[in-house]
């Protein structure tokens, strides 16, 4: 008895491990592990990650673009005080006019961007104000006096021109196409060191933030440090996006908020320069303030659009023609009225001498008035500049 179980144990072991052997390798083998009727269900595996590609250099941009970017150099001579110890007669007898007032002169860098191959150089107004002598210094190491066609200290553009030939030129971009996160290259003169590349993207479009009067900037988070004032903001195919002019920082370097003037503005700038030696703007003479939505439930509009018009200069063009404070703009000449920036902007773009419909309401009616547009004043001169 003892030698049946020995055998039935032995086999029981044996024909278990062939079991496991089958069923681990050969499962299909056993009939028991075949369903009849089974839905097949179809999956999709996410295919093998693939190298990522490599990077794509901006090298083609740079090259296109870097040549056509020039090194500014100013200098001016100003009035150092003179000693308050002059005041002092006993002062003066030992020393005489040693100390009375003296002149020095005073020397700054920026940046400018070639335009035309008639040597037209696009820079900013506060790079070239109140300087008594301008030298350019081209990429392939030519210097050359600049002499001013005009600046707009209200859009911050100066227009200079340079007599040389065989000059690059820059190609200009269409800015009004820019789209948030498009990359962009920044050139310019950082501290005086030279032709300096810089990359980011744009970080925001239509941005004012006071520092001229017409502003639609471009913001970018690529490095603009001093120096780099007038110099390109152009897209990765190395044409004209803007004219850097700012930054915001508490430290007075590249903090990642850079501003450049859309190219679109300064081009029309530029051909009013070159053409007339200064920009005419429209002017109708009223003062706007963007509308909120407390404003517009105290005046019972039904929604929030357009500016109010808080104020209209005596005999004014807005005067003559019937405008008045409290009125809403929401129209200059059929393009929409939005806030008090695009006011300013479309009543500027009005042609002096024309007549333009201007669209209001007042007391819930929309009123078309005809005004007949002014020229805008010249701004008052800054003694302290910028």
């Amino acid at each position: 008895m003892r030698r049946l179980w020995l055998i039935f144990a032995q086999t029981t072991t044996v024909c278990l491990g062939i079991l496991f052997v089958v069923s681990t390798l050969r499962p299909d083998l056993l009939a028991w592990s075949a369903r009849t009727n089974v839905e097949v269900v179809t999956t999709r595996e996410a295919a093998v990650e693939t190298p990522l590609r490599a990077m794509t250099s901006f090298g083609d941009a740079a090259a296109k673009a870097m040549p056509t970017v020039v090194n500014i150099y100013t200098s001016k001579e100003i009035n150092v005080p003179r000693h308050p110890f002059m005041d002092d007669p006993v002062f003066r007898h030992f020393f005489g006019d040693q100390f009375d007032a003296q002149k020095r002169r005073s020397s700054s860098l920026g940046s400018g961007v070639l335009v035309s191959d008639r040597g037209y150089i696009l820079t900013n107004h506060h790079v070239v104000e109140a300087a008594d002598e301008i030298e350019v210094a081209l990429a392939d190491t030519r210097r050359a006096k600049a002499s001013i066609v005009g600046t707009d200290p209200e859009t911050d553009i100066a227009v200079l021109k340079i007599d040389l030939g065989n000059l690059p030129v820059i190609a200009f971009a269409q800015s009004d196409q820019a789209r948030v996160g498009d990359i962009v290259l920044a050139i310019g003169n950082p501290y005086g060191f030279g032709q300096t590349v810089t990359l980011g993207i744009i970080s925001a479009l239509g941005r004012h933030m006071g520092i001229s009067t017409f502003e639609n900037s471009i913001q970018t988070d690529a490095a603009i440090n001093p120096g780099n004032s007038g110099g390109a903001l152009v897209d990765i195919g190395g044409n004209l996006l803007g004219i850097n002019n700012a930054i915001y920082s508490p430290s007075g370097g590249s903090q990642g908020i850079g501003f450049a003037i859309p190219s679109s503005l300064a081009k029309q700038v530029m051909e009013q320069i070159i053409a007339t030696g200064v920009v005419t703007r429209g002017w109708v003479g009223i003062g706007v303030q963007d509308m909120t939505p407390e404003l517009a439930k105290a005046l019972n509009l039904p929604k929030v659009k357009g500016a109010l018009v808080t104020d209209v200069v005596p005999r004014s063009p807005a005067q003559q023609a019937g405008l008045r404070a409290g009125d809403v703009l929401v129209a200059v000449g059929n393009k929409p009225v939005t806030d008090y920036a695009s006011t300013l902007n479309l009543i500027a773009a009005l042609k002096p001498g024309t007549v333009a419909p201007l669209k209001v309401v007042r007391a819930n009616d929309e009123i078309e008035f005809k005004v007949s547009v002014g020229t805008r004043p010249k701004p008052a001169r800054s003694d302290t500049g910028r």
